[in-house]
């Protein structure tokens, strides 16, 4: 884990609540599939995010940050991104990065933009052409905020052991796909949770839920990872 001073080469808003940001480091790091960085705005005040960018030797990271003005945390990272240029981090941290030594079909369940831990993982897995199944849910309040959806989509017809499943809370009466919580989708889709290993991201709330209910339909704890858990 080091700490660098990375200069922002993009900041563009993806939906009214999240934004893509593309850190420049200074040097490559050897980056984890769903591992996460701390942004450090004092010695202090260090504010963790996901890193979407795949696992390898890394020039670049990407961050998907939802943030808005009423959200400080945030905001304030990605104001700082925006009118100085530069974020100092500290990466790669994390202990729920993806375990390719396993032989499991991988089940990604994400709530918000916790798609980009398993964002993560998913282009690492399909790089490595790994021949086990994995499916991706990703559940969201409205349509909208599936911010990519039609390269999911693109992607689960190329690789036919790919299977996506976006999950809409409060859809439009024009959604015609998965509707609720995320984790009632995964439950009502996968019969067999013991054969699968289970990578977790999005609201304490929602991780915590998914835990204690993938649990009690058979999921061993040590095949179910996620940042969260460490603190639930």
């Amino acid at each position: 884990m080091k700490q660098l001073q990375c200069r922002v080469s993009a900041c563009e808003q993806l939906t009214s609540m999240v934004y893509r940001v593309i850190l420049e480091l200074p040097e490559a790091l050897s980056i984890p599939a769903g591992s996460y960085l701390q942004v450090v705005m004092s010695e202090q005040d260090k504010r963790p995010f996901s890193i979407a960018t795949a696992a390898g030797l890394q020039q670049q990271l990407e961050l998907h940050i939802g943030a808005l003005p009423d959200n400080p945390y945030a905001y304030q990272v990605i104001e700082q991104a925006r009118q100085q240029g530069y974020v100092t981090i500290e990466a790669p941290l994390g202990e729920a990065w993806w375990r390719s030594d396993s032989e499991r079909p991988l089940i990604l369940v994400a709530g918000g933009t916790g798609f980009s831990y398993t964002w993560s993982i998913l282009q690492s897995y399909l790089a490595a052409a790994k021949p086990a199944p994995i499916s991706l849910y990703w559940g969201v309040r409205s349509e909208g905020d599936l911010y990519e959806n039609q390269r999911l989509q693109q992607l689960s017809e190329q690789y036919a052991n790919f299977c996506y499943y976006p999950v809409v809370e409060h859809p439009s009466e024009h959604w015609h796909g998965a509707q609720g919580l995320v984790h009632l989708a995964v439950l009502s889709e996968q019969t067999d949770l013991a054969e699968a290993d289970v990578y977790v991201a999005g609201r304490f709330a929602m991780v915590r839920v998914v835990r204690d209910s993938f649990h009690a339909q058979g999921l061993p704890l040590s095949q179910l990872y996620g940042d969260a858990l460490a603190y639930l």
